[in-house]
């Protein structure tokens, strides 16, 4: 095995990598609802249906279905923002993030959410990539990341606290909360890798590679 160089991505390719990334995401959410539109809102069912079992295969459909274009409106331009900003951290990490976000909030939804409901919405994502941008500069302990937090925290922040409120009946507050709470406790557990990773790395060799092997075969 012949060693490789393995060479970080820079500022300009990692936005333009996300840039790219959030931008075809916001786009397939308004093509499903199209299609949706289309196929007189067929494509409501597959929301998340409390404690049922057809209504598990909402848990991973339901972040890309809307009840209508106003409704895929109101989540575009914060989910663009938000995914935008936690992707320039990596895509993986970012995709990651967002898988735990969609499981964790979705079986919460289906777990406490009331019977005889579908919901169905990116808003559970983009509250969780909130909570998550919230704190993550603090447990960096990186600047950036904390002025990131306080610039988003008083941009959105009185939305979100909205948002979680029980009283709202017009909205999945349960999405939202679950989504939240996932948010943070992802900050804390991916922070502490990136802590970690940190204080040891791979020493670099004369020749620019990190780690080789001898060729064989």
């Amino acid at each position: 095995m012949a060693g490789v160089r393995l060479e970080e991505w820079s500022q300009a390719e990692r936005a333009e990598a996300a840039g790219k990334l959030m931008l075809g995401w916001v786009g397939l959410l308004w093509l499903i609802e199209a299609v949706d539109l289309a196929t007189g809102h067929a494509l409501d069912a597959y929301g998340i249906i409390p404690r049922t079992t057809d209504g598990l295969t909402g848990i991973p459909l339901s972040p890309f279905l809307h009840f209508g274009f106003g409704h895929v409106a109101s989540n575009s331009v914060p989910l663009l923002v938000l995914g935008f900003v936690a992707a320039l951290g990596g895509i993986r990490r970012f995709l990651a993030l967002s898988a735990v976000v969609v499981l964790v909030d979705g079986l919460g939804v289906w777990l406490v959410s009331a019977s005889n409901t579908v919901t169905a919405g990116a808003s559970g994502l983009v509250f969780g990539l909130f909570g998550y941008l919230l704190v993550r500069g603090f447990v960096e302990r990186r600047v950036l990341g904390v002025l990131v937090g306080i610039a988003i925290a008083a941009y959105w922040g009185a939305g979100i606290l909205t948002g979680i409120l029980p009283a709202n009946t017009a909205v999945s507050w349960q999405g939202h909360l679950f989504g939240l709470l996932t948010g943070v406790a992802c900050a804390f557990l991916l922070g502490r890798r990136t802590a970690n990773s940190s204080r040891w790395r791979p020493r670099q060799s004369p020749s620019g590679t990190r780690g080789t092997c001898p060729r064989t075969g």
